[in-house]
C-alpha cells in the first residue's frame, strides 16, 4: 500500500505530535508498506528520514503526491493540504490530536471549518474524549510511545518518590503537584523547564524537591525509572498523554487528572482525580505509597496495555482502517 503521511509542522528533530507522524511512518515502512511524507514546514537542514520528506510543495507536486497514494493520512487536521485531497477524491484518514477550538476554547471560523471538513473524511480520534468532541463518527486509536527507549530497569532501585515530566507553565500543574506534597514526608522531582520555573522552585523551597531541567533520552528514562509514582496534574483536559505511557513502561504509576484523554492512557495502571484539585490527589499519593502491592496490582497491567502502544501495534490498527478505504 502506498500510504501519503501529512504532517503540518515536521522539523529534522521531531516532537510532539510530529514524532507521532515520524513513528507511524517508519512502522508503516517496517511492515512493508511504501511511505512518503508532505508538510509545510521548511527545513534549513537535509532530512536523514527513511522515507521521502516532501516540504511545502507547489500546487503540482502536492496534486502528483496524491495521485500517487492509495490513502492520504493526515495527522492533525491542516486545511490547506486537505482541501486539495477532497478535491482530488484521493481517500483520506484524519487522526484528531487535539480539541477543535482556539487555545482558549473560543470556537473559531477555522475551527467551524474544520468540523465541517472533518465530515467528509475518514476520522480517527487518539482518545474517548476526542472522540465524543467530534461532530461525526470516529475511530479511536491512541498514541504510541517509543517502546524501544522507555522500559524498566530493574537494577536501578525506585529510591524516589514522585517525578513530573512536562513543561513548566500553568496548563500543566507543576505547582498544583507541589501543593498536593505538603505535609508529606514524600521525595519529588520536577524534569522540564518552562516560564514558571523560578516561581515553582520558589514554592518547593525547603523540600525534597528537585528541579532537572530539561531530559531526554537515556538520561530520562534512568530518572523516571528512579520513581515509584508519576504525576500528571494537568489543568486542562489533555487530549492523551504519551508521558503516562512513558512513565508505565519505566514501572511508575501514573496519578492522572480525569479530564480530557489522560484516563485513556493511564489506562488500568492508573489513578485520576478532578482536574486542578490538589486536595484531592494529595490522599491518592499517600496512600500508593504506603502501598507497594497496590502498585504492583496496578502495574500487573503494564504488559498488556503497552503492548497495544507500541508503534508496529498502533500502525497496524491504522492499516486496518486504511486497506478498509483505499481505492
Amino acid at each position: 500500500m502506498r500510504i501519503l503521511v501529512g504532517s503540518h509542522v515536521f522539523h529534522p528533530c521531531v516532537g510532539g505530535i510530529e514524532a507521532v507522524s515520524a513513528m507511524l511512518a517508519e512502522a508503516f515502512l517496517k511492515l512493508g508498506h511504501e511511505v512518503k511524507l508532505v508538510t509545510l514546514t521548511p527545513s534549513g537542514a537535509p532530512d536523514e528520514f527513511p522515507y521521502a520528506v516532501h516540504r511545502q510543495p507547489d500546487r503540482a507536486e502536492l496534486k502528483s503526491l496524491l495521485g500517487w497514494c492509495d490513502v492520504f493520512w493526515q495527522n492533525n487536521i491542516s486545511l490547506k493540504t486537505l482541501g486539495s485531497a477532497l478535491l482530488k477524491g484521493t481517500p483520506t484518514v484524519v487522526t484528531h490530536q487535539t480539541w477543535l477550538m482556539r487555545p482558549s476554547g473560543r470556537i473559531g471560523w477555522q475551527d467551524v471549518i474544520k468540523k465541517l471538513a472533518s465530515t467528509r473524511v475518514h476520522n480517527v480520534a487518539i482518545s474517548r474524549a476526542i472522540a465524543e468532541a467530534l461532530p461525526g463518527k470516529s475511530i479511536i486509536i491512541g498514541n504510541p510511545y517509543r517502546d524501544e527507549l522507555f522500559r524498566r530497569d530493574e537494577d536501578i532501585p525506585k529510591e524516589r518518590d514522585v517525578v513530573f515530566l512536562g513543561r513548566l507553565v500553568s496548563d500543566k500543574g507543576a505547582d498544583l503537584l507541589i501543593d498536593a506534597l505538603e505535609g508529606l514526608d514524600v521525595s519529588c522531582t520536577i524534569i522540564g523547564d518552562g516560564p514558571a520555573r523560578a516561581t515553582l522552585e520558589a514554592r518547593a523551597e525547603g523540600r525534597d524537591i528537585i528541579f532537572t531541567g530539561m531530559k531526554s533520552g537515556p538520561e530520562l528514562v534512568t530518572l523516571l525509572n528512579q520513581h515509584k509514582l508519576l504525576a500528571v496534574p494537568s489543568r486542562w483536559n489533555e487530549p492523551f498523554g504519551i508521558v503516562a505511557l512513558e512513565g508505565i513502561a519505566c514501572g511508575c504509576v501514573p496519578v492522572v487528572s480525569a479530564g480530557g484523554g489522560l484516563p485513556d492512557a493511564a489506562g488500568p495502571c492508573g489513578v485520576t482525580f478532578p482536574n486542578n484539585n490538589a486536595g484531592a490527589m494529595r490522599p491518592l499519593l499517600r496512600d500508593l505509597l504506603a502501598n507497594p502491592a497496590r502498585r504492583q496490582s496496578l502495574l500487573a497491567h503494564a504488559p498488556d496495555h503497552l503492548a497495544k502502544h507500541t508503534a508496529e501495534a498502533i500502525a497496524r490498527r491504522y492499516v486496518e482502517v486504511f486497506e478498509g478505504i483505499a481505492k
